[in-house]
């Protein structure tokens, strides 16, 4: 897997903090790393970007940006808006190859959901990843609402053959409530594909030091983690459920 494109269901939902994650795991098992963030948005110039954050938060990475437009919109907008050149889904699958070549692992990350737009082409991180053949891993949140979202992600990517590597959870909440329990179970059924991985809720506030020893327990073995999903959700029914219903819930 020398490249994995990293979509979210929607926006704000931990899916730059999710890709630091994976980072951070893979660096820890020896892995040489490169981040590409195809289009930035709602950055100025001279801030730091999401791919900047990632480096951040996971140590020692490749960080890369195509574009970076100033409003907070999905990029074909921005661009227009901005009078600047779009990244179409050409760009994006040749510069990752480019950096495939030389580190064991790229991560694409996406600006919001699968099918928002690059260009006025209606170009997509969908379409990059079909370009390079490449696996991807769905963020989604916890709670009510999510299970549309995902199913809906997974059955654009099997529409278009593109295999969906797995479901993160990008935000765990401290104190679920019942929806957000529920989906544990239900979010791998209507992806047709592993959870693989639940953040804590405010992991990207973490000291670096503190996010990159934590990563590789956020996440499953198959993204260089500890962790486990059926141990997962038993401890969250325990906590719902303390004695005699946690047993009854395992």
């Amino acid at each position: 897997m020398p490249i994995l494109v990293i979509s979210g269901t929607g926006t704000e939902i931990g899916k730059t903090v999710a890709t630091a994650a994976v980072a951070a795991s893979a660096l820890a098992a020896g892995r040489s790393v490169a981040v590409l963030k195809p289009a930035q948005t709602g950055v100025r110039p001279d801030e730091p970007g999401d791919a900047e954050e990632v480096a951040r938060l996971a140590g020692p990475v490749t960080a890369a940006e195509l574009a970076r437009f100033p409003e907070p919109l999905a990029p074909a907008t921005a661009a227009r808006r901005a009078g600047l050149a779009p990244v179409g889904p050409e760009q994006v699958a040749e510069a990752a190859q480019k950096l495939a070549a030389e580190h064991d692992l790229v991560l694409v990350e996406g600006a919001g959901g699968l099918l928002v737009r690059f260009d006025a082409a209606g170009g997509t991180l969908a379409d990059a990843a079909g370009l390079l053949g490449a696996p991807v891993l769905v963020v989604a949140p916890a709670g009510l609402g999510t299970l549309n979202a995902t199913e809906l992600t997974a059955r654009e990517l099997r529409f278009r053959e593109i295999e969906l590597a797995g479901v993160v959870i990008g935000s765990w909440p401290e104190e679920p409530d019942l929806a957000a329990r529920c989906n544990l179970a239900d979010l791998p059924e209507v992806a047709g594909a592993p959870l693989l991985g639940a953040l804590p809720a405010g992991a990207g506030s973490l000291t670096p030091a503190a996010f990159r020893a934590a990563a590789p327990g956020w996440l499953a073995p198959g993204l260089h983690g500890r962790w486990d999903a059926e141990a997962f959700r038993e401890r969250e029914a325990a906590r719902a459920f303390p004695g005699r219903e946690a047993a009854q819930a395992r």
